[in-house]
């Protein structure tokens, strides 16, 4: 379904007669009975859950959501080079060690099997090459780069398709252009250490050319992306239909007059661009420099924030486990990104229970309404994190919101449907529970507009309070969706829901 047929039906879904509340409600009865009777047989359960409408991904990084056999069809078609013992591809020509890509991967027997392995978790076992799975997540970045260089469109259609397969309604995706580019400006002038006003007036006359390029690179990346999913035609393939906007993406690991010049670029790039809705900070939060920075770039970000106060921030806080990183780093990550930052969702989160005064911490996020994004098998496969050792029912039972995501699903080898199985199978989640979580992805989400939901009772907002969501929307409700993005794409997912759960009494699974 391409883009103006989901509107169109969208359109249509707000106009047609819909199931009586009575109905709807029976018909979300059975689907919860039918998630429990299932939570036992998690293959069944699989098939449940990969059709339950799922909202947003809103922590997805656009180059590590591809499958690397994506990355190494690319490099053989762009005739690129391959270190057979690192697995590492990079441009033509190739000099020793490297070799020409396409020839080795064809006729060298069991290298593709090693390479997707060298791109990926799949199969990780520690050597002792590669002792960790964190060093070996973090290793594969570095390894594809080359093959995804221009690829941008082809990556947006990939993460398209598989979010459609999820049914996924919107992506939130961590994306970059002109990142080099950006942090050179930090190069090019004196660095100030913390005169941030005086930083900023030598940066920001560069800003405008960089904003105006990365608003044509992404307008080429998205009019690939239409192509290679034959957008507009009837072969119009489903990722047509999925919503996508964009989160910058700070290298924090860099020093600081250049990650403060990603900063400035960031901002500048969301003010410029309405597809680019927030900023986000990256890289191994343990890196030796982003841990001696670390309240620096908050400092930053708050200073930032002041002179562009509309850009929201969701950043990496949190993502360390005792042993990783010294105690004392595990103890104010996540407070200084909500406290001093300001960040309006936190990115994994793990260690808030090393945090000081945790209780007061959790409260407090409750109470702002800071979501976390979980990412469970990230967790597991970067700081071997997972279980009850996971900070999920923490987080359940002091209220904060949370919303399920993928990470890095290609680097991962999942998809959102793992890890709402995940999620169910080890938390022991209800059909309810699960209908939260994905509700919350678009609450959560920086979508220009109001929620259609409170969030301080979960109920509905002004114009749509007394209707049944998901059915028609005439008078204020109507009026309020047409002109609300984000209440317009929640709506969508309640009808979703009613049609999901409808069609759950005519099923069997």
């Amino acid at each position: 379904m391409n883009r103006a047929r989901a509107a169109c039906c969208l359109a249509i879904a707000l106009l047609l007669p819909g199931p009586s509340a009575t109905a709807a409600e029976d018909a979300a009865t059975h689907a919860g009975r039918l998630f429990d009777s299932l939570a036992t047989q998690p293959a069944r359960l699989r098939m449940l859950l990969r059709e339950m409408p799922k909202g947003a991904d809103l922590h997805n990084h656009l180059s590590g959501a591809i499958y690397a056999e994506s990355y190494l069809g690319w490099a053989r078609q762009a005739g690129l080079c391959l270190d057979p013992a690192t697995h590492a591809l990079g441009p033509a020509p190739c000099r020793a060690p490297m070799v020409p890509a396409d020839p080795a991967l064809a006729h060298t027997a069991g290298l593709n099997d090693s390479e997707i392995d060298a791109l990926s978790m799949r199969d990780f076992e520690p050597t002792q090459a590669d002792r960790s799975g964190h060093d070996h997540f973090f290793s594969t970045f570095g390894k594809f780069d080359a093959a995804g260089k221009g690829r941008a469109g082809e990556m947006l259609a990939e993460a398209a398709n598989r979010a459609a397969a999820d049914h996924v309604i919107y992506l939130e995706i961590m994306h970059y252009p002109l990142m080099r580019e950006s942090a050179a400006l930090g190069l090019a002038h004196p660095w100030h250490g913390e005169d941030f006003a005086h930083d900023l007036d030598e940066i920001r006359p560069a800003l405008p050319a960089l904003v105006r390029e990365a608003r044509i690179r992404t307008s080429q990346a998205e009019a690939r992306m239409r192509t290679v999913l034959h957008c507009g035609t009837p072969q119009a393939q489903p990722g047509c239909a999925v919503r996508i906007r964009y989160l910058t993406q700070v290298l924090r690991a860099m020093p600081p007059p250049e990650v403060f010049a990603q900063m400035a670029y960031s901002y500048a790039l969301v003010e410029g661009d309405p597809r680019f809705l927030g900023v986000n900070i990256v890289e191994p939060e343990d890196d030796p420099v982003a841990l001696r920075d670390y309240d620096l770039h908050m400092r930053a970000f708050r200073y930032l924030s002041s002179v562009w106060p509309k850009v929201p921030l969701t950043l990496h806080a949190g993502e360390l486990t005792e042993g990783l990183v010294p105690t004392a780093d595990l103890q104010f990550h996540i407070r200084h990104a909500v406290e001093i930052a300001g960040a309006k969702r936190i990115g994994h989160g793990v260690d808030v229970t090393y945090e000081d005064d945790a209780p007061g911490l959790l409260a407090e996020m409750a109470q702002r309404h800071v979501a976390v994004e979980i990412n469970l098998t990230s967790n597991a496969q970067i700081l071997g994190v997972s279980g009850d050792e996971h900070p999920f029912e923490v987080y359940r039972a002091a209220g904060v919101p949370m919303a399920l995501s993928t990470d890095d699903e290609g680097v991962e080898r999942i998809d959102l449907t793992h890890e709402y199985l995940r999620a169910t199978t080890t938390y022991h989640l209800h059909y309810a529970d699960l209908k939260q979580l994905s509700r919350n992805s678009l609450t959560y989400s920086f979508l220009p507009g109001a929620s259609l939901w409170n969030v301080a009772d979960g109920r509905l907002t002004g114009a749509c309070a007394g209707t049944t969501p998901g059915t028609p929307a005439t008078g204020g409700c109507g009026n309020f969706l047409a002109h609300d993005e984000k209440a317009r794409v929640q709506w969508q997912l309640e009808a979703a829901f009613t049609g999901f759960e409808q069609g759950l009494l005519r099923q069997r699974f």
